[in-house]
């Protein structure tokens, strides 16, 4: 059941304590059953207005087949603020995650989760909310410092903010950058870059990410209709 207690809050300091009390909630291990319907989670605002849409792209695993998809659209009611982006955009995403026949087993969301300088980005909001095991998967690093990454396929390095290891810096394409997995709720790190790899095929994101944010930003229906595709 979802805790909407923890997703309307009144002032930016509200808002920020209760992202310090997800996280507390947060469960940092493997506490998943079998997984067989992976799901892509991203948020898109045409036009860059307040209007948000978010999408949920289903994935059978471990074929990656496209299982189903859900896709809602509403009017955000809390103001951007850097770090606390998760208020803005998760009411829609709620949305569009009642509107499949049954939920994921696993949730990858196209941003951060403990890579977060409060340790609450949107993977662990989400998770938390709705205790579903998530990931974040992020395309750029919000906080923390790492080594190089290796350049061959599947390596990765530890994002460090300080001593504490808040993620990893994951190769998931030879020659292109790395994306930045963390843990969101329900999930190891060393199991969140094995998911994240297993849903990743010849292309930088995995494919969830991918089919996620072309429903997210309309580019799946111009690919339908013989416009642009994925890049």
């Amino acid at each position: 059941m979802t805790d909407l207690s923890l997703l309307h809050p009144r002032t930016v300091d509200e808002a920020i304590a209760l992202q310090r009390e997800i996280a507390r909630r947060v469960v940092c291990e493997d506490a998943n059953g079998p997984v067989r319907r992976v799901a892509g989670v991203d948020v898109g605002f045409p036009g860059g207005g307040t209007r948000g849409r978010a999408a949920v792209a289903v994935l059978d695993f471990p074929s990656l087949a496209s299982s189903e998809t859900a896709v809602a659209e509403d009017e955000v009611d809390f103001p951007y603020v850097p770090g606390l982006l998760s208020f803005r955009e998760l009411p829609v995403v709620l949305n569009a995650l009642e509107r499949l026949s049954a939920p994921p087993d696993l949730l990858l969301v196209d941003g951060q989760g403990r890579a977060h300088p409060r340790r609450c980005g949107i993977a662990c909001h989400l998770g938390v909310l709705t205790d579903l095991p998530s990931i974040g998967v992020a395309k750029s690093r919000l906080v923390g410092t790492h080594d190089p990454v290796p350049q061959e396929r599947g390596a990765w390095v530890p994002l460090r903010d300080g001593e504490e290891i808040i993620g990893a810096v994951l190769r998931t394409r030879v020659g292109v950058h790395p994306v930045y997995v963390s843990i969101g709720h329900r999930v190891s790190l060393e199991r969140a870059v094995d998911w994240v790899m297993a849903c990743t095929t010849r292309y930088r994101l995995p494919e969830t990410t991918r089919a996620a944010h072309a429903l997210a930003s309309g580019t799946a229906r111009k690919r339908e209709t013989g416009g642009e595709g994925l890049v």
